[in-house]
């Protein structure tokens, strides 16, 4: 098997003695889509922001194509080609959605990896960012792309915010809950952009709460709680594990929430 794209090696962070997260260890391999699922409070957005940067871990690695990024900061860590979207959406409410991807697009890794084309001029990235947002289901000609972030109902929002993670041309993107709030429509709809992105070479981690729709998208699936790993493996063993079913629903079978066949 190839080398993994990224390695989580005993991650643990404590806050004030208490642990978040204890010793979690996994690999990603390049074209993975990886679900990560457990109860609130099961260390799930934590392993998130350790990987990518926005907090420092308290013992452990994280090692992208075999360098250690554990201890870099966010942005370094994004620059390198890791991105993520945020459970709580955050974009740039008083700009236009095309312009929230105008602000990536002037990053390094963007000029870098020709993340725009043209001469250097705004209208180029202009003309990238409405291409990219058409890609993700924002209709050119219904002029959404031009409307205020600030007035995008929920379902764009979540578009959005993957549409940011492209413009800089990732190779691995983090999604925090992307189907959350969305109506059955909707999801519908995302489920096909996150099957496009594996296959244009993206490799992802999707933290969920929507495991009938996770399960249906995921190569594998890692289950934590309270901050350990109970389980990683196909959706179907996962779903027959007892420790599994015991932190979700007790003595319930797992397959009556989901609906999963």
């Amino acid at each position: 098997m190839s080398t993994p794209i990224l390695q989580v090696n005993q991650v643990t962070k404590t806050f004030g003695g208490i642990f978040a997260l204890d010793e979690v260890s996994f690999d990603l391999h390049e074209g993975d889509i990886l679900g990560i699922i457990g109860p609130n409070g099961s260390g799930k957005t934590t392993l998130v922001n350790c990987i990518t940067g926005f907090i420092r871990l308290t013992a452990g690695e994280v090692l992208f194509r075999g360098n250690i990024i554990s201890g870099k900061p966010a942005h370094k860590i994004a620059d390198m080609g890791i991105t993520r979207t945020f459970q709580i959406m955050r974009p740039y409410y008083s700009l236009a959605a095309y312009k929230n991807l105008v602000i990536p697009l002037f990053s390094p890794r963007a000029k870098r990896t020709g993340g725009w084309r043209g001469g250097g001029k705004l209208g180029d990235r202009n003309t990238v960012s409405i291409d990219i947002l058409e890609e993700l289901g924002f209709e050119r000609e219904s002029f959404v792309p031009y409307k205020m972030a600030s007035s995008l109902p929920t379902g764009y929002l979540k578009r959005l915010e993957l549409a940011r993670c492209l413009a800089l041309k990732p190779e691995i993107i983090i999604c925090d809950e992307v189907f959350s709030g969305l109506s059955a429509s909707e999801i519908a709809s995302m489920v096909p952009l996150i099957e496009r992105l594996q296959m244009e070479g993206i490799t992802l981690i999707m933290i969920e709460h929507r495991l009938r729709e996770l399960f249906r998208v995921s190569n594998r699936v890692l289950v934590l709680n309270f901050g350990e790993k109970l389980i990683e493996g196909s959706p179907d063993e996962v779903m027959a594990d007892e420790k599994v079913k015991e932190a979700y629903i007790g003595s319930e079978a797992i397959e009556e929430v989901i609906g999963y066949d």
